[in-house]
């Protein structure tokens, strides 16, 4: 019996101890949720207007047949300005916490018109660049997590509209045109993307982009006609440098989905 009692004491005494360790265990706090990434991966369209200038460079040539002494070897520049509106597509991958790279394709419409001349026969016209298009790549930094700032370039094509030069010469007003065309190039920007907030609502999805430009086409050259006589043997070349910049409204598709972690 005293065999009993001694062991009954020591089973006691052990979960005794085993209950105060118990209620002893210190409390440890849940882990800190981590702060959603915002998703910049996925699709995106914009829409939106700006404005621009151009400058080219200009001269009289001799086409083939011709052998004019009195042209003009000087090349000479010109220039316009105007607004225009654009609208465009793109994909994005976020492939590291403040890293972002994509693609993209988009058009300019408008009328961004200067001077044409003919030196010559001291003429002048009107030249405008109507179309533009482009596609490319960009590369970006996320300078907050909603905020990126990015440069890009790639490919970049023009439509230009013919002229009518208007000479100073009696009898010629209105007589000498040059025919449309179009010019292959390649461009460089960047500018600042961000989600949008205004008047502290926020839009999800919805962001505002401003875009600096410059495409650098190829030169090309203008053969001159003069009305009732036909094509002349001679030509206006044209090297156009356009430069723009734009503010377009950006909809994101996937944004508010699933937060990206590293």
């Amino acid at each position: 019996m005293k065999k009993l009692l001694i062991a009954l004491t020591a089973v006691a005494a052990m979960s005794g101890s085993a209950f105060a360790a118990d209620m002893a265990r210190p409390y440890t706090k849940a882990p800190a949720p981590v702060a959603p990434a915002y998703n910049w991966t996925g699709f995106y369209i914009f829409g939106g207007g700006g404005g621009g200038i151009w400058d080219a460079k200009s001269n009289l040539v001799n086409l083939p047949g011709g052998a004019s002494p009195f042209l003009p070897s000087r090349d000479q520049k010109v220039g316009g300005d105007g607004w225009f509106g654009t609208v465009g597509i793109g994909y994005d991958w976020q492939f590291a916490p403040t890293w972002v790279a994509g693609v993209f394709a988009d058009g300019q419409f408008g009328e961004i018109k200067g001077s044409m001349s003919d030196p010559l026969f001291q003429a002048e016209g009107q030249v405008k660049l109507r179309t533009s298009y482009a596609a490319g790549v960009r590369l970006g930094y996320l300078v907050a997590p909603s905020v990126l700032s990015y440069v890009n370039g790639g490919y970049s094509g023009s439509e230009w509209s013919g002229s009518t030069l208007t000479s100073v010469f009696p009898g010629t007003a209105g007589a000498l045109t040059t025919p449309s065309f179009r010019r292959n190039g390649w461009f460089v920007g960047g500018g600042v993307e961000n989600n949008l907030d205004i008047f502290g609502i926020n839009f999800p999805g919805l962001f505002m982009k401003t875009e600096y430009r410059t495409a650098f086409y190829d030169r090309t050259t203008l053969q001159e006609s003069l009305v009732g006589f036909g094509p002349l043997t001679q030509g206006v070349t044209f090297k156009p440098i356009v430069q723009t910049i734009s503010t377009s409204l950006v909809y994101r598709f996937n944004w508010g989905g699933p937060a990206v972690r590293y």
